[in-house]
């Protein structure tokens, strides 16, 4: 009898040690069934993380480019806005003035009229001289049409103008005369010149062709 029991408790003991045994596979499916699942939710959640920084890279493109146009547009009217505004020169005045020659056979002065076009007291001054080398007329000769205008000033009422003087500018006694007359009554005919400074290369010359004496400067009478 006491055997019985004894061979039954191992019996159970066994049975219970094998109820154990086959209940400890079926647990480690379950943890590794778990952590499988565990590690296929986290796998969606780096792929989303890993497609969150391109996103963020085709955003940053698109941010770069507006702001690459804003910075365009902002160059282009920033530059336009420092645009030097183009100065314009004042319109050009015309004139009629009185214009001297002689003859053909230089025996008289001839006064002519000429429209000239001018800007300033210096360029219609030096306008005035141009006239005196070219009449455009056959009977009206010109006295100082080989005589070449280095420079011409304007201050304080008197006219310097600085000539050079070729052979072929010289005239005759009678000739020089009429030039300097010329000159005068031309350039006096503007009422603020008071008196003309004549100066032949940058110097004062006794006489203009050698013939005539200089006067400096040569005022009215």
């Amino acid at each position: 009898m006491n055997r019985k029991l004894w061979c039954a408790g191992i019996l159970a003991l066994a049975m219970i040690v094998s109820a154990g045994c086959g209940q400890k596979p079926t647990t480690a499916p379950e943890k590794e069934q778990q952590e499988t699942v565990a590690g296929e939710q986290q796998q969606p959640a780096a792929g989303g993380s890993e497609h969150e920084p391109g996103h963020d890279a085709d955003v940053n493109k698109d941010n770069g480019n507006t702001t690459g146009e804003q910075g365009t547009k902002n160059n282009s009217s920033k530059g336009s806005g420092t645009t030097a505004p183009t100065k314009q020169e004042p319109a050009a005045k015309k004139e009629m003035i009185d214009v001297y020659y002689t003859d053909p056979q230089e025996l008289e002065l001839k006064k002519s009229q000429k429209e000239i076009s001018y800007q300033d007291e210096v360029g219609k001054y030096a306008e005035a001289y141009k006239a005196l080398q070219s009449s455009g007329k056959s009977e009206l000769v010109p006295l100082w049409g080989k005589v070449e205008l280095k420079k011409l000033e304007f201050k304080n009422g008197e006219i310097t103008i600085d000539v050079h003087m070729p052979d072929e500018a010289r005239l005759g006694a009678g000739g020089e005369q009429f030039a300097l007359d010329a000159l005068t009554q031309t350039m006096f005919q503007f009422d603020e010149v008071k008196s003309v400074e004549l100066l032949v290369d940058g110097a004062k010359v006794e006489s203009l062709m050698g013939h005539v004496d200089l006067e400096h400067p040569l005022t009215r009478h």
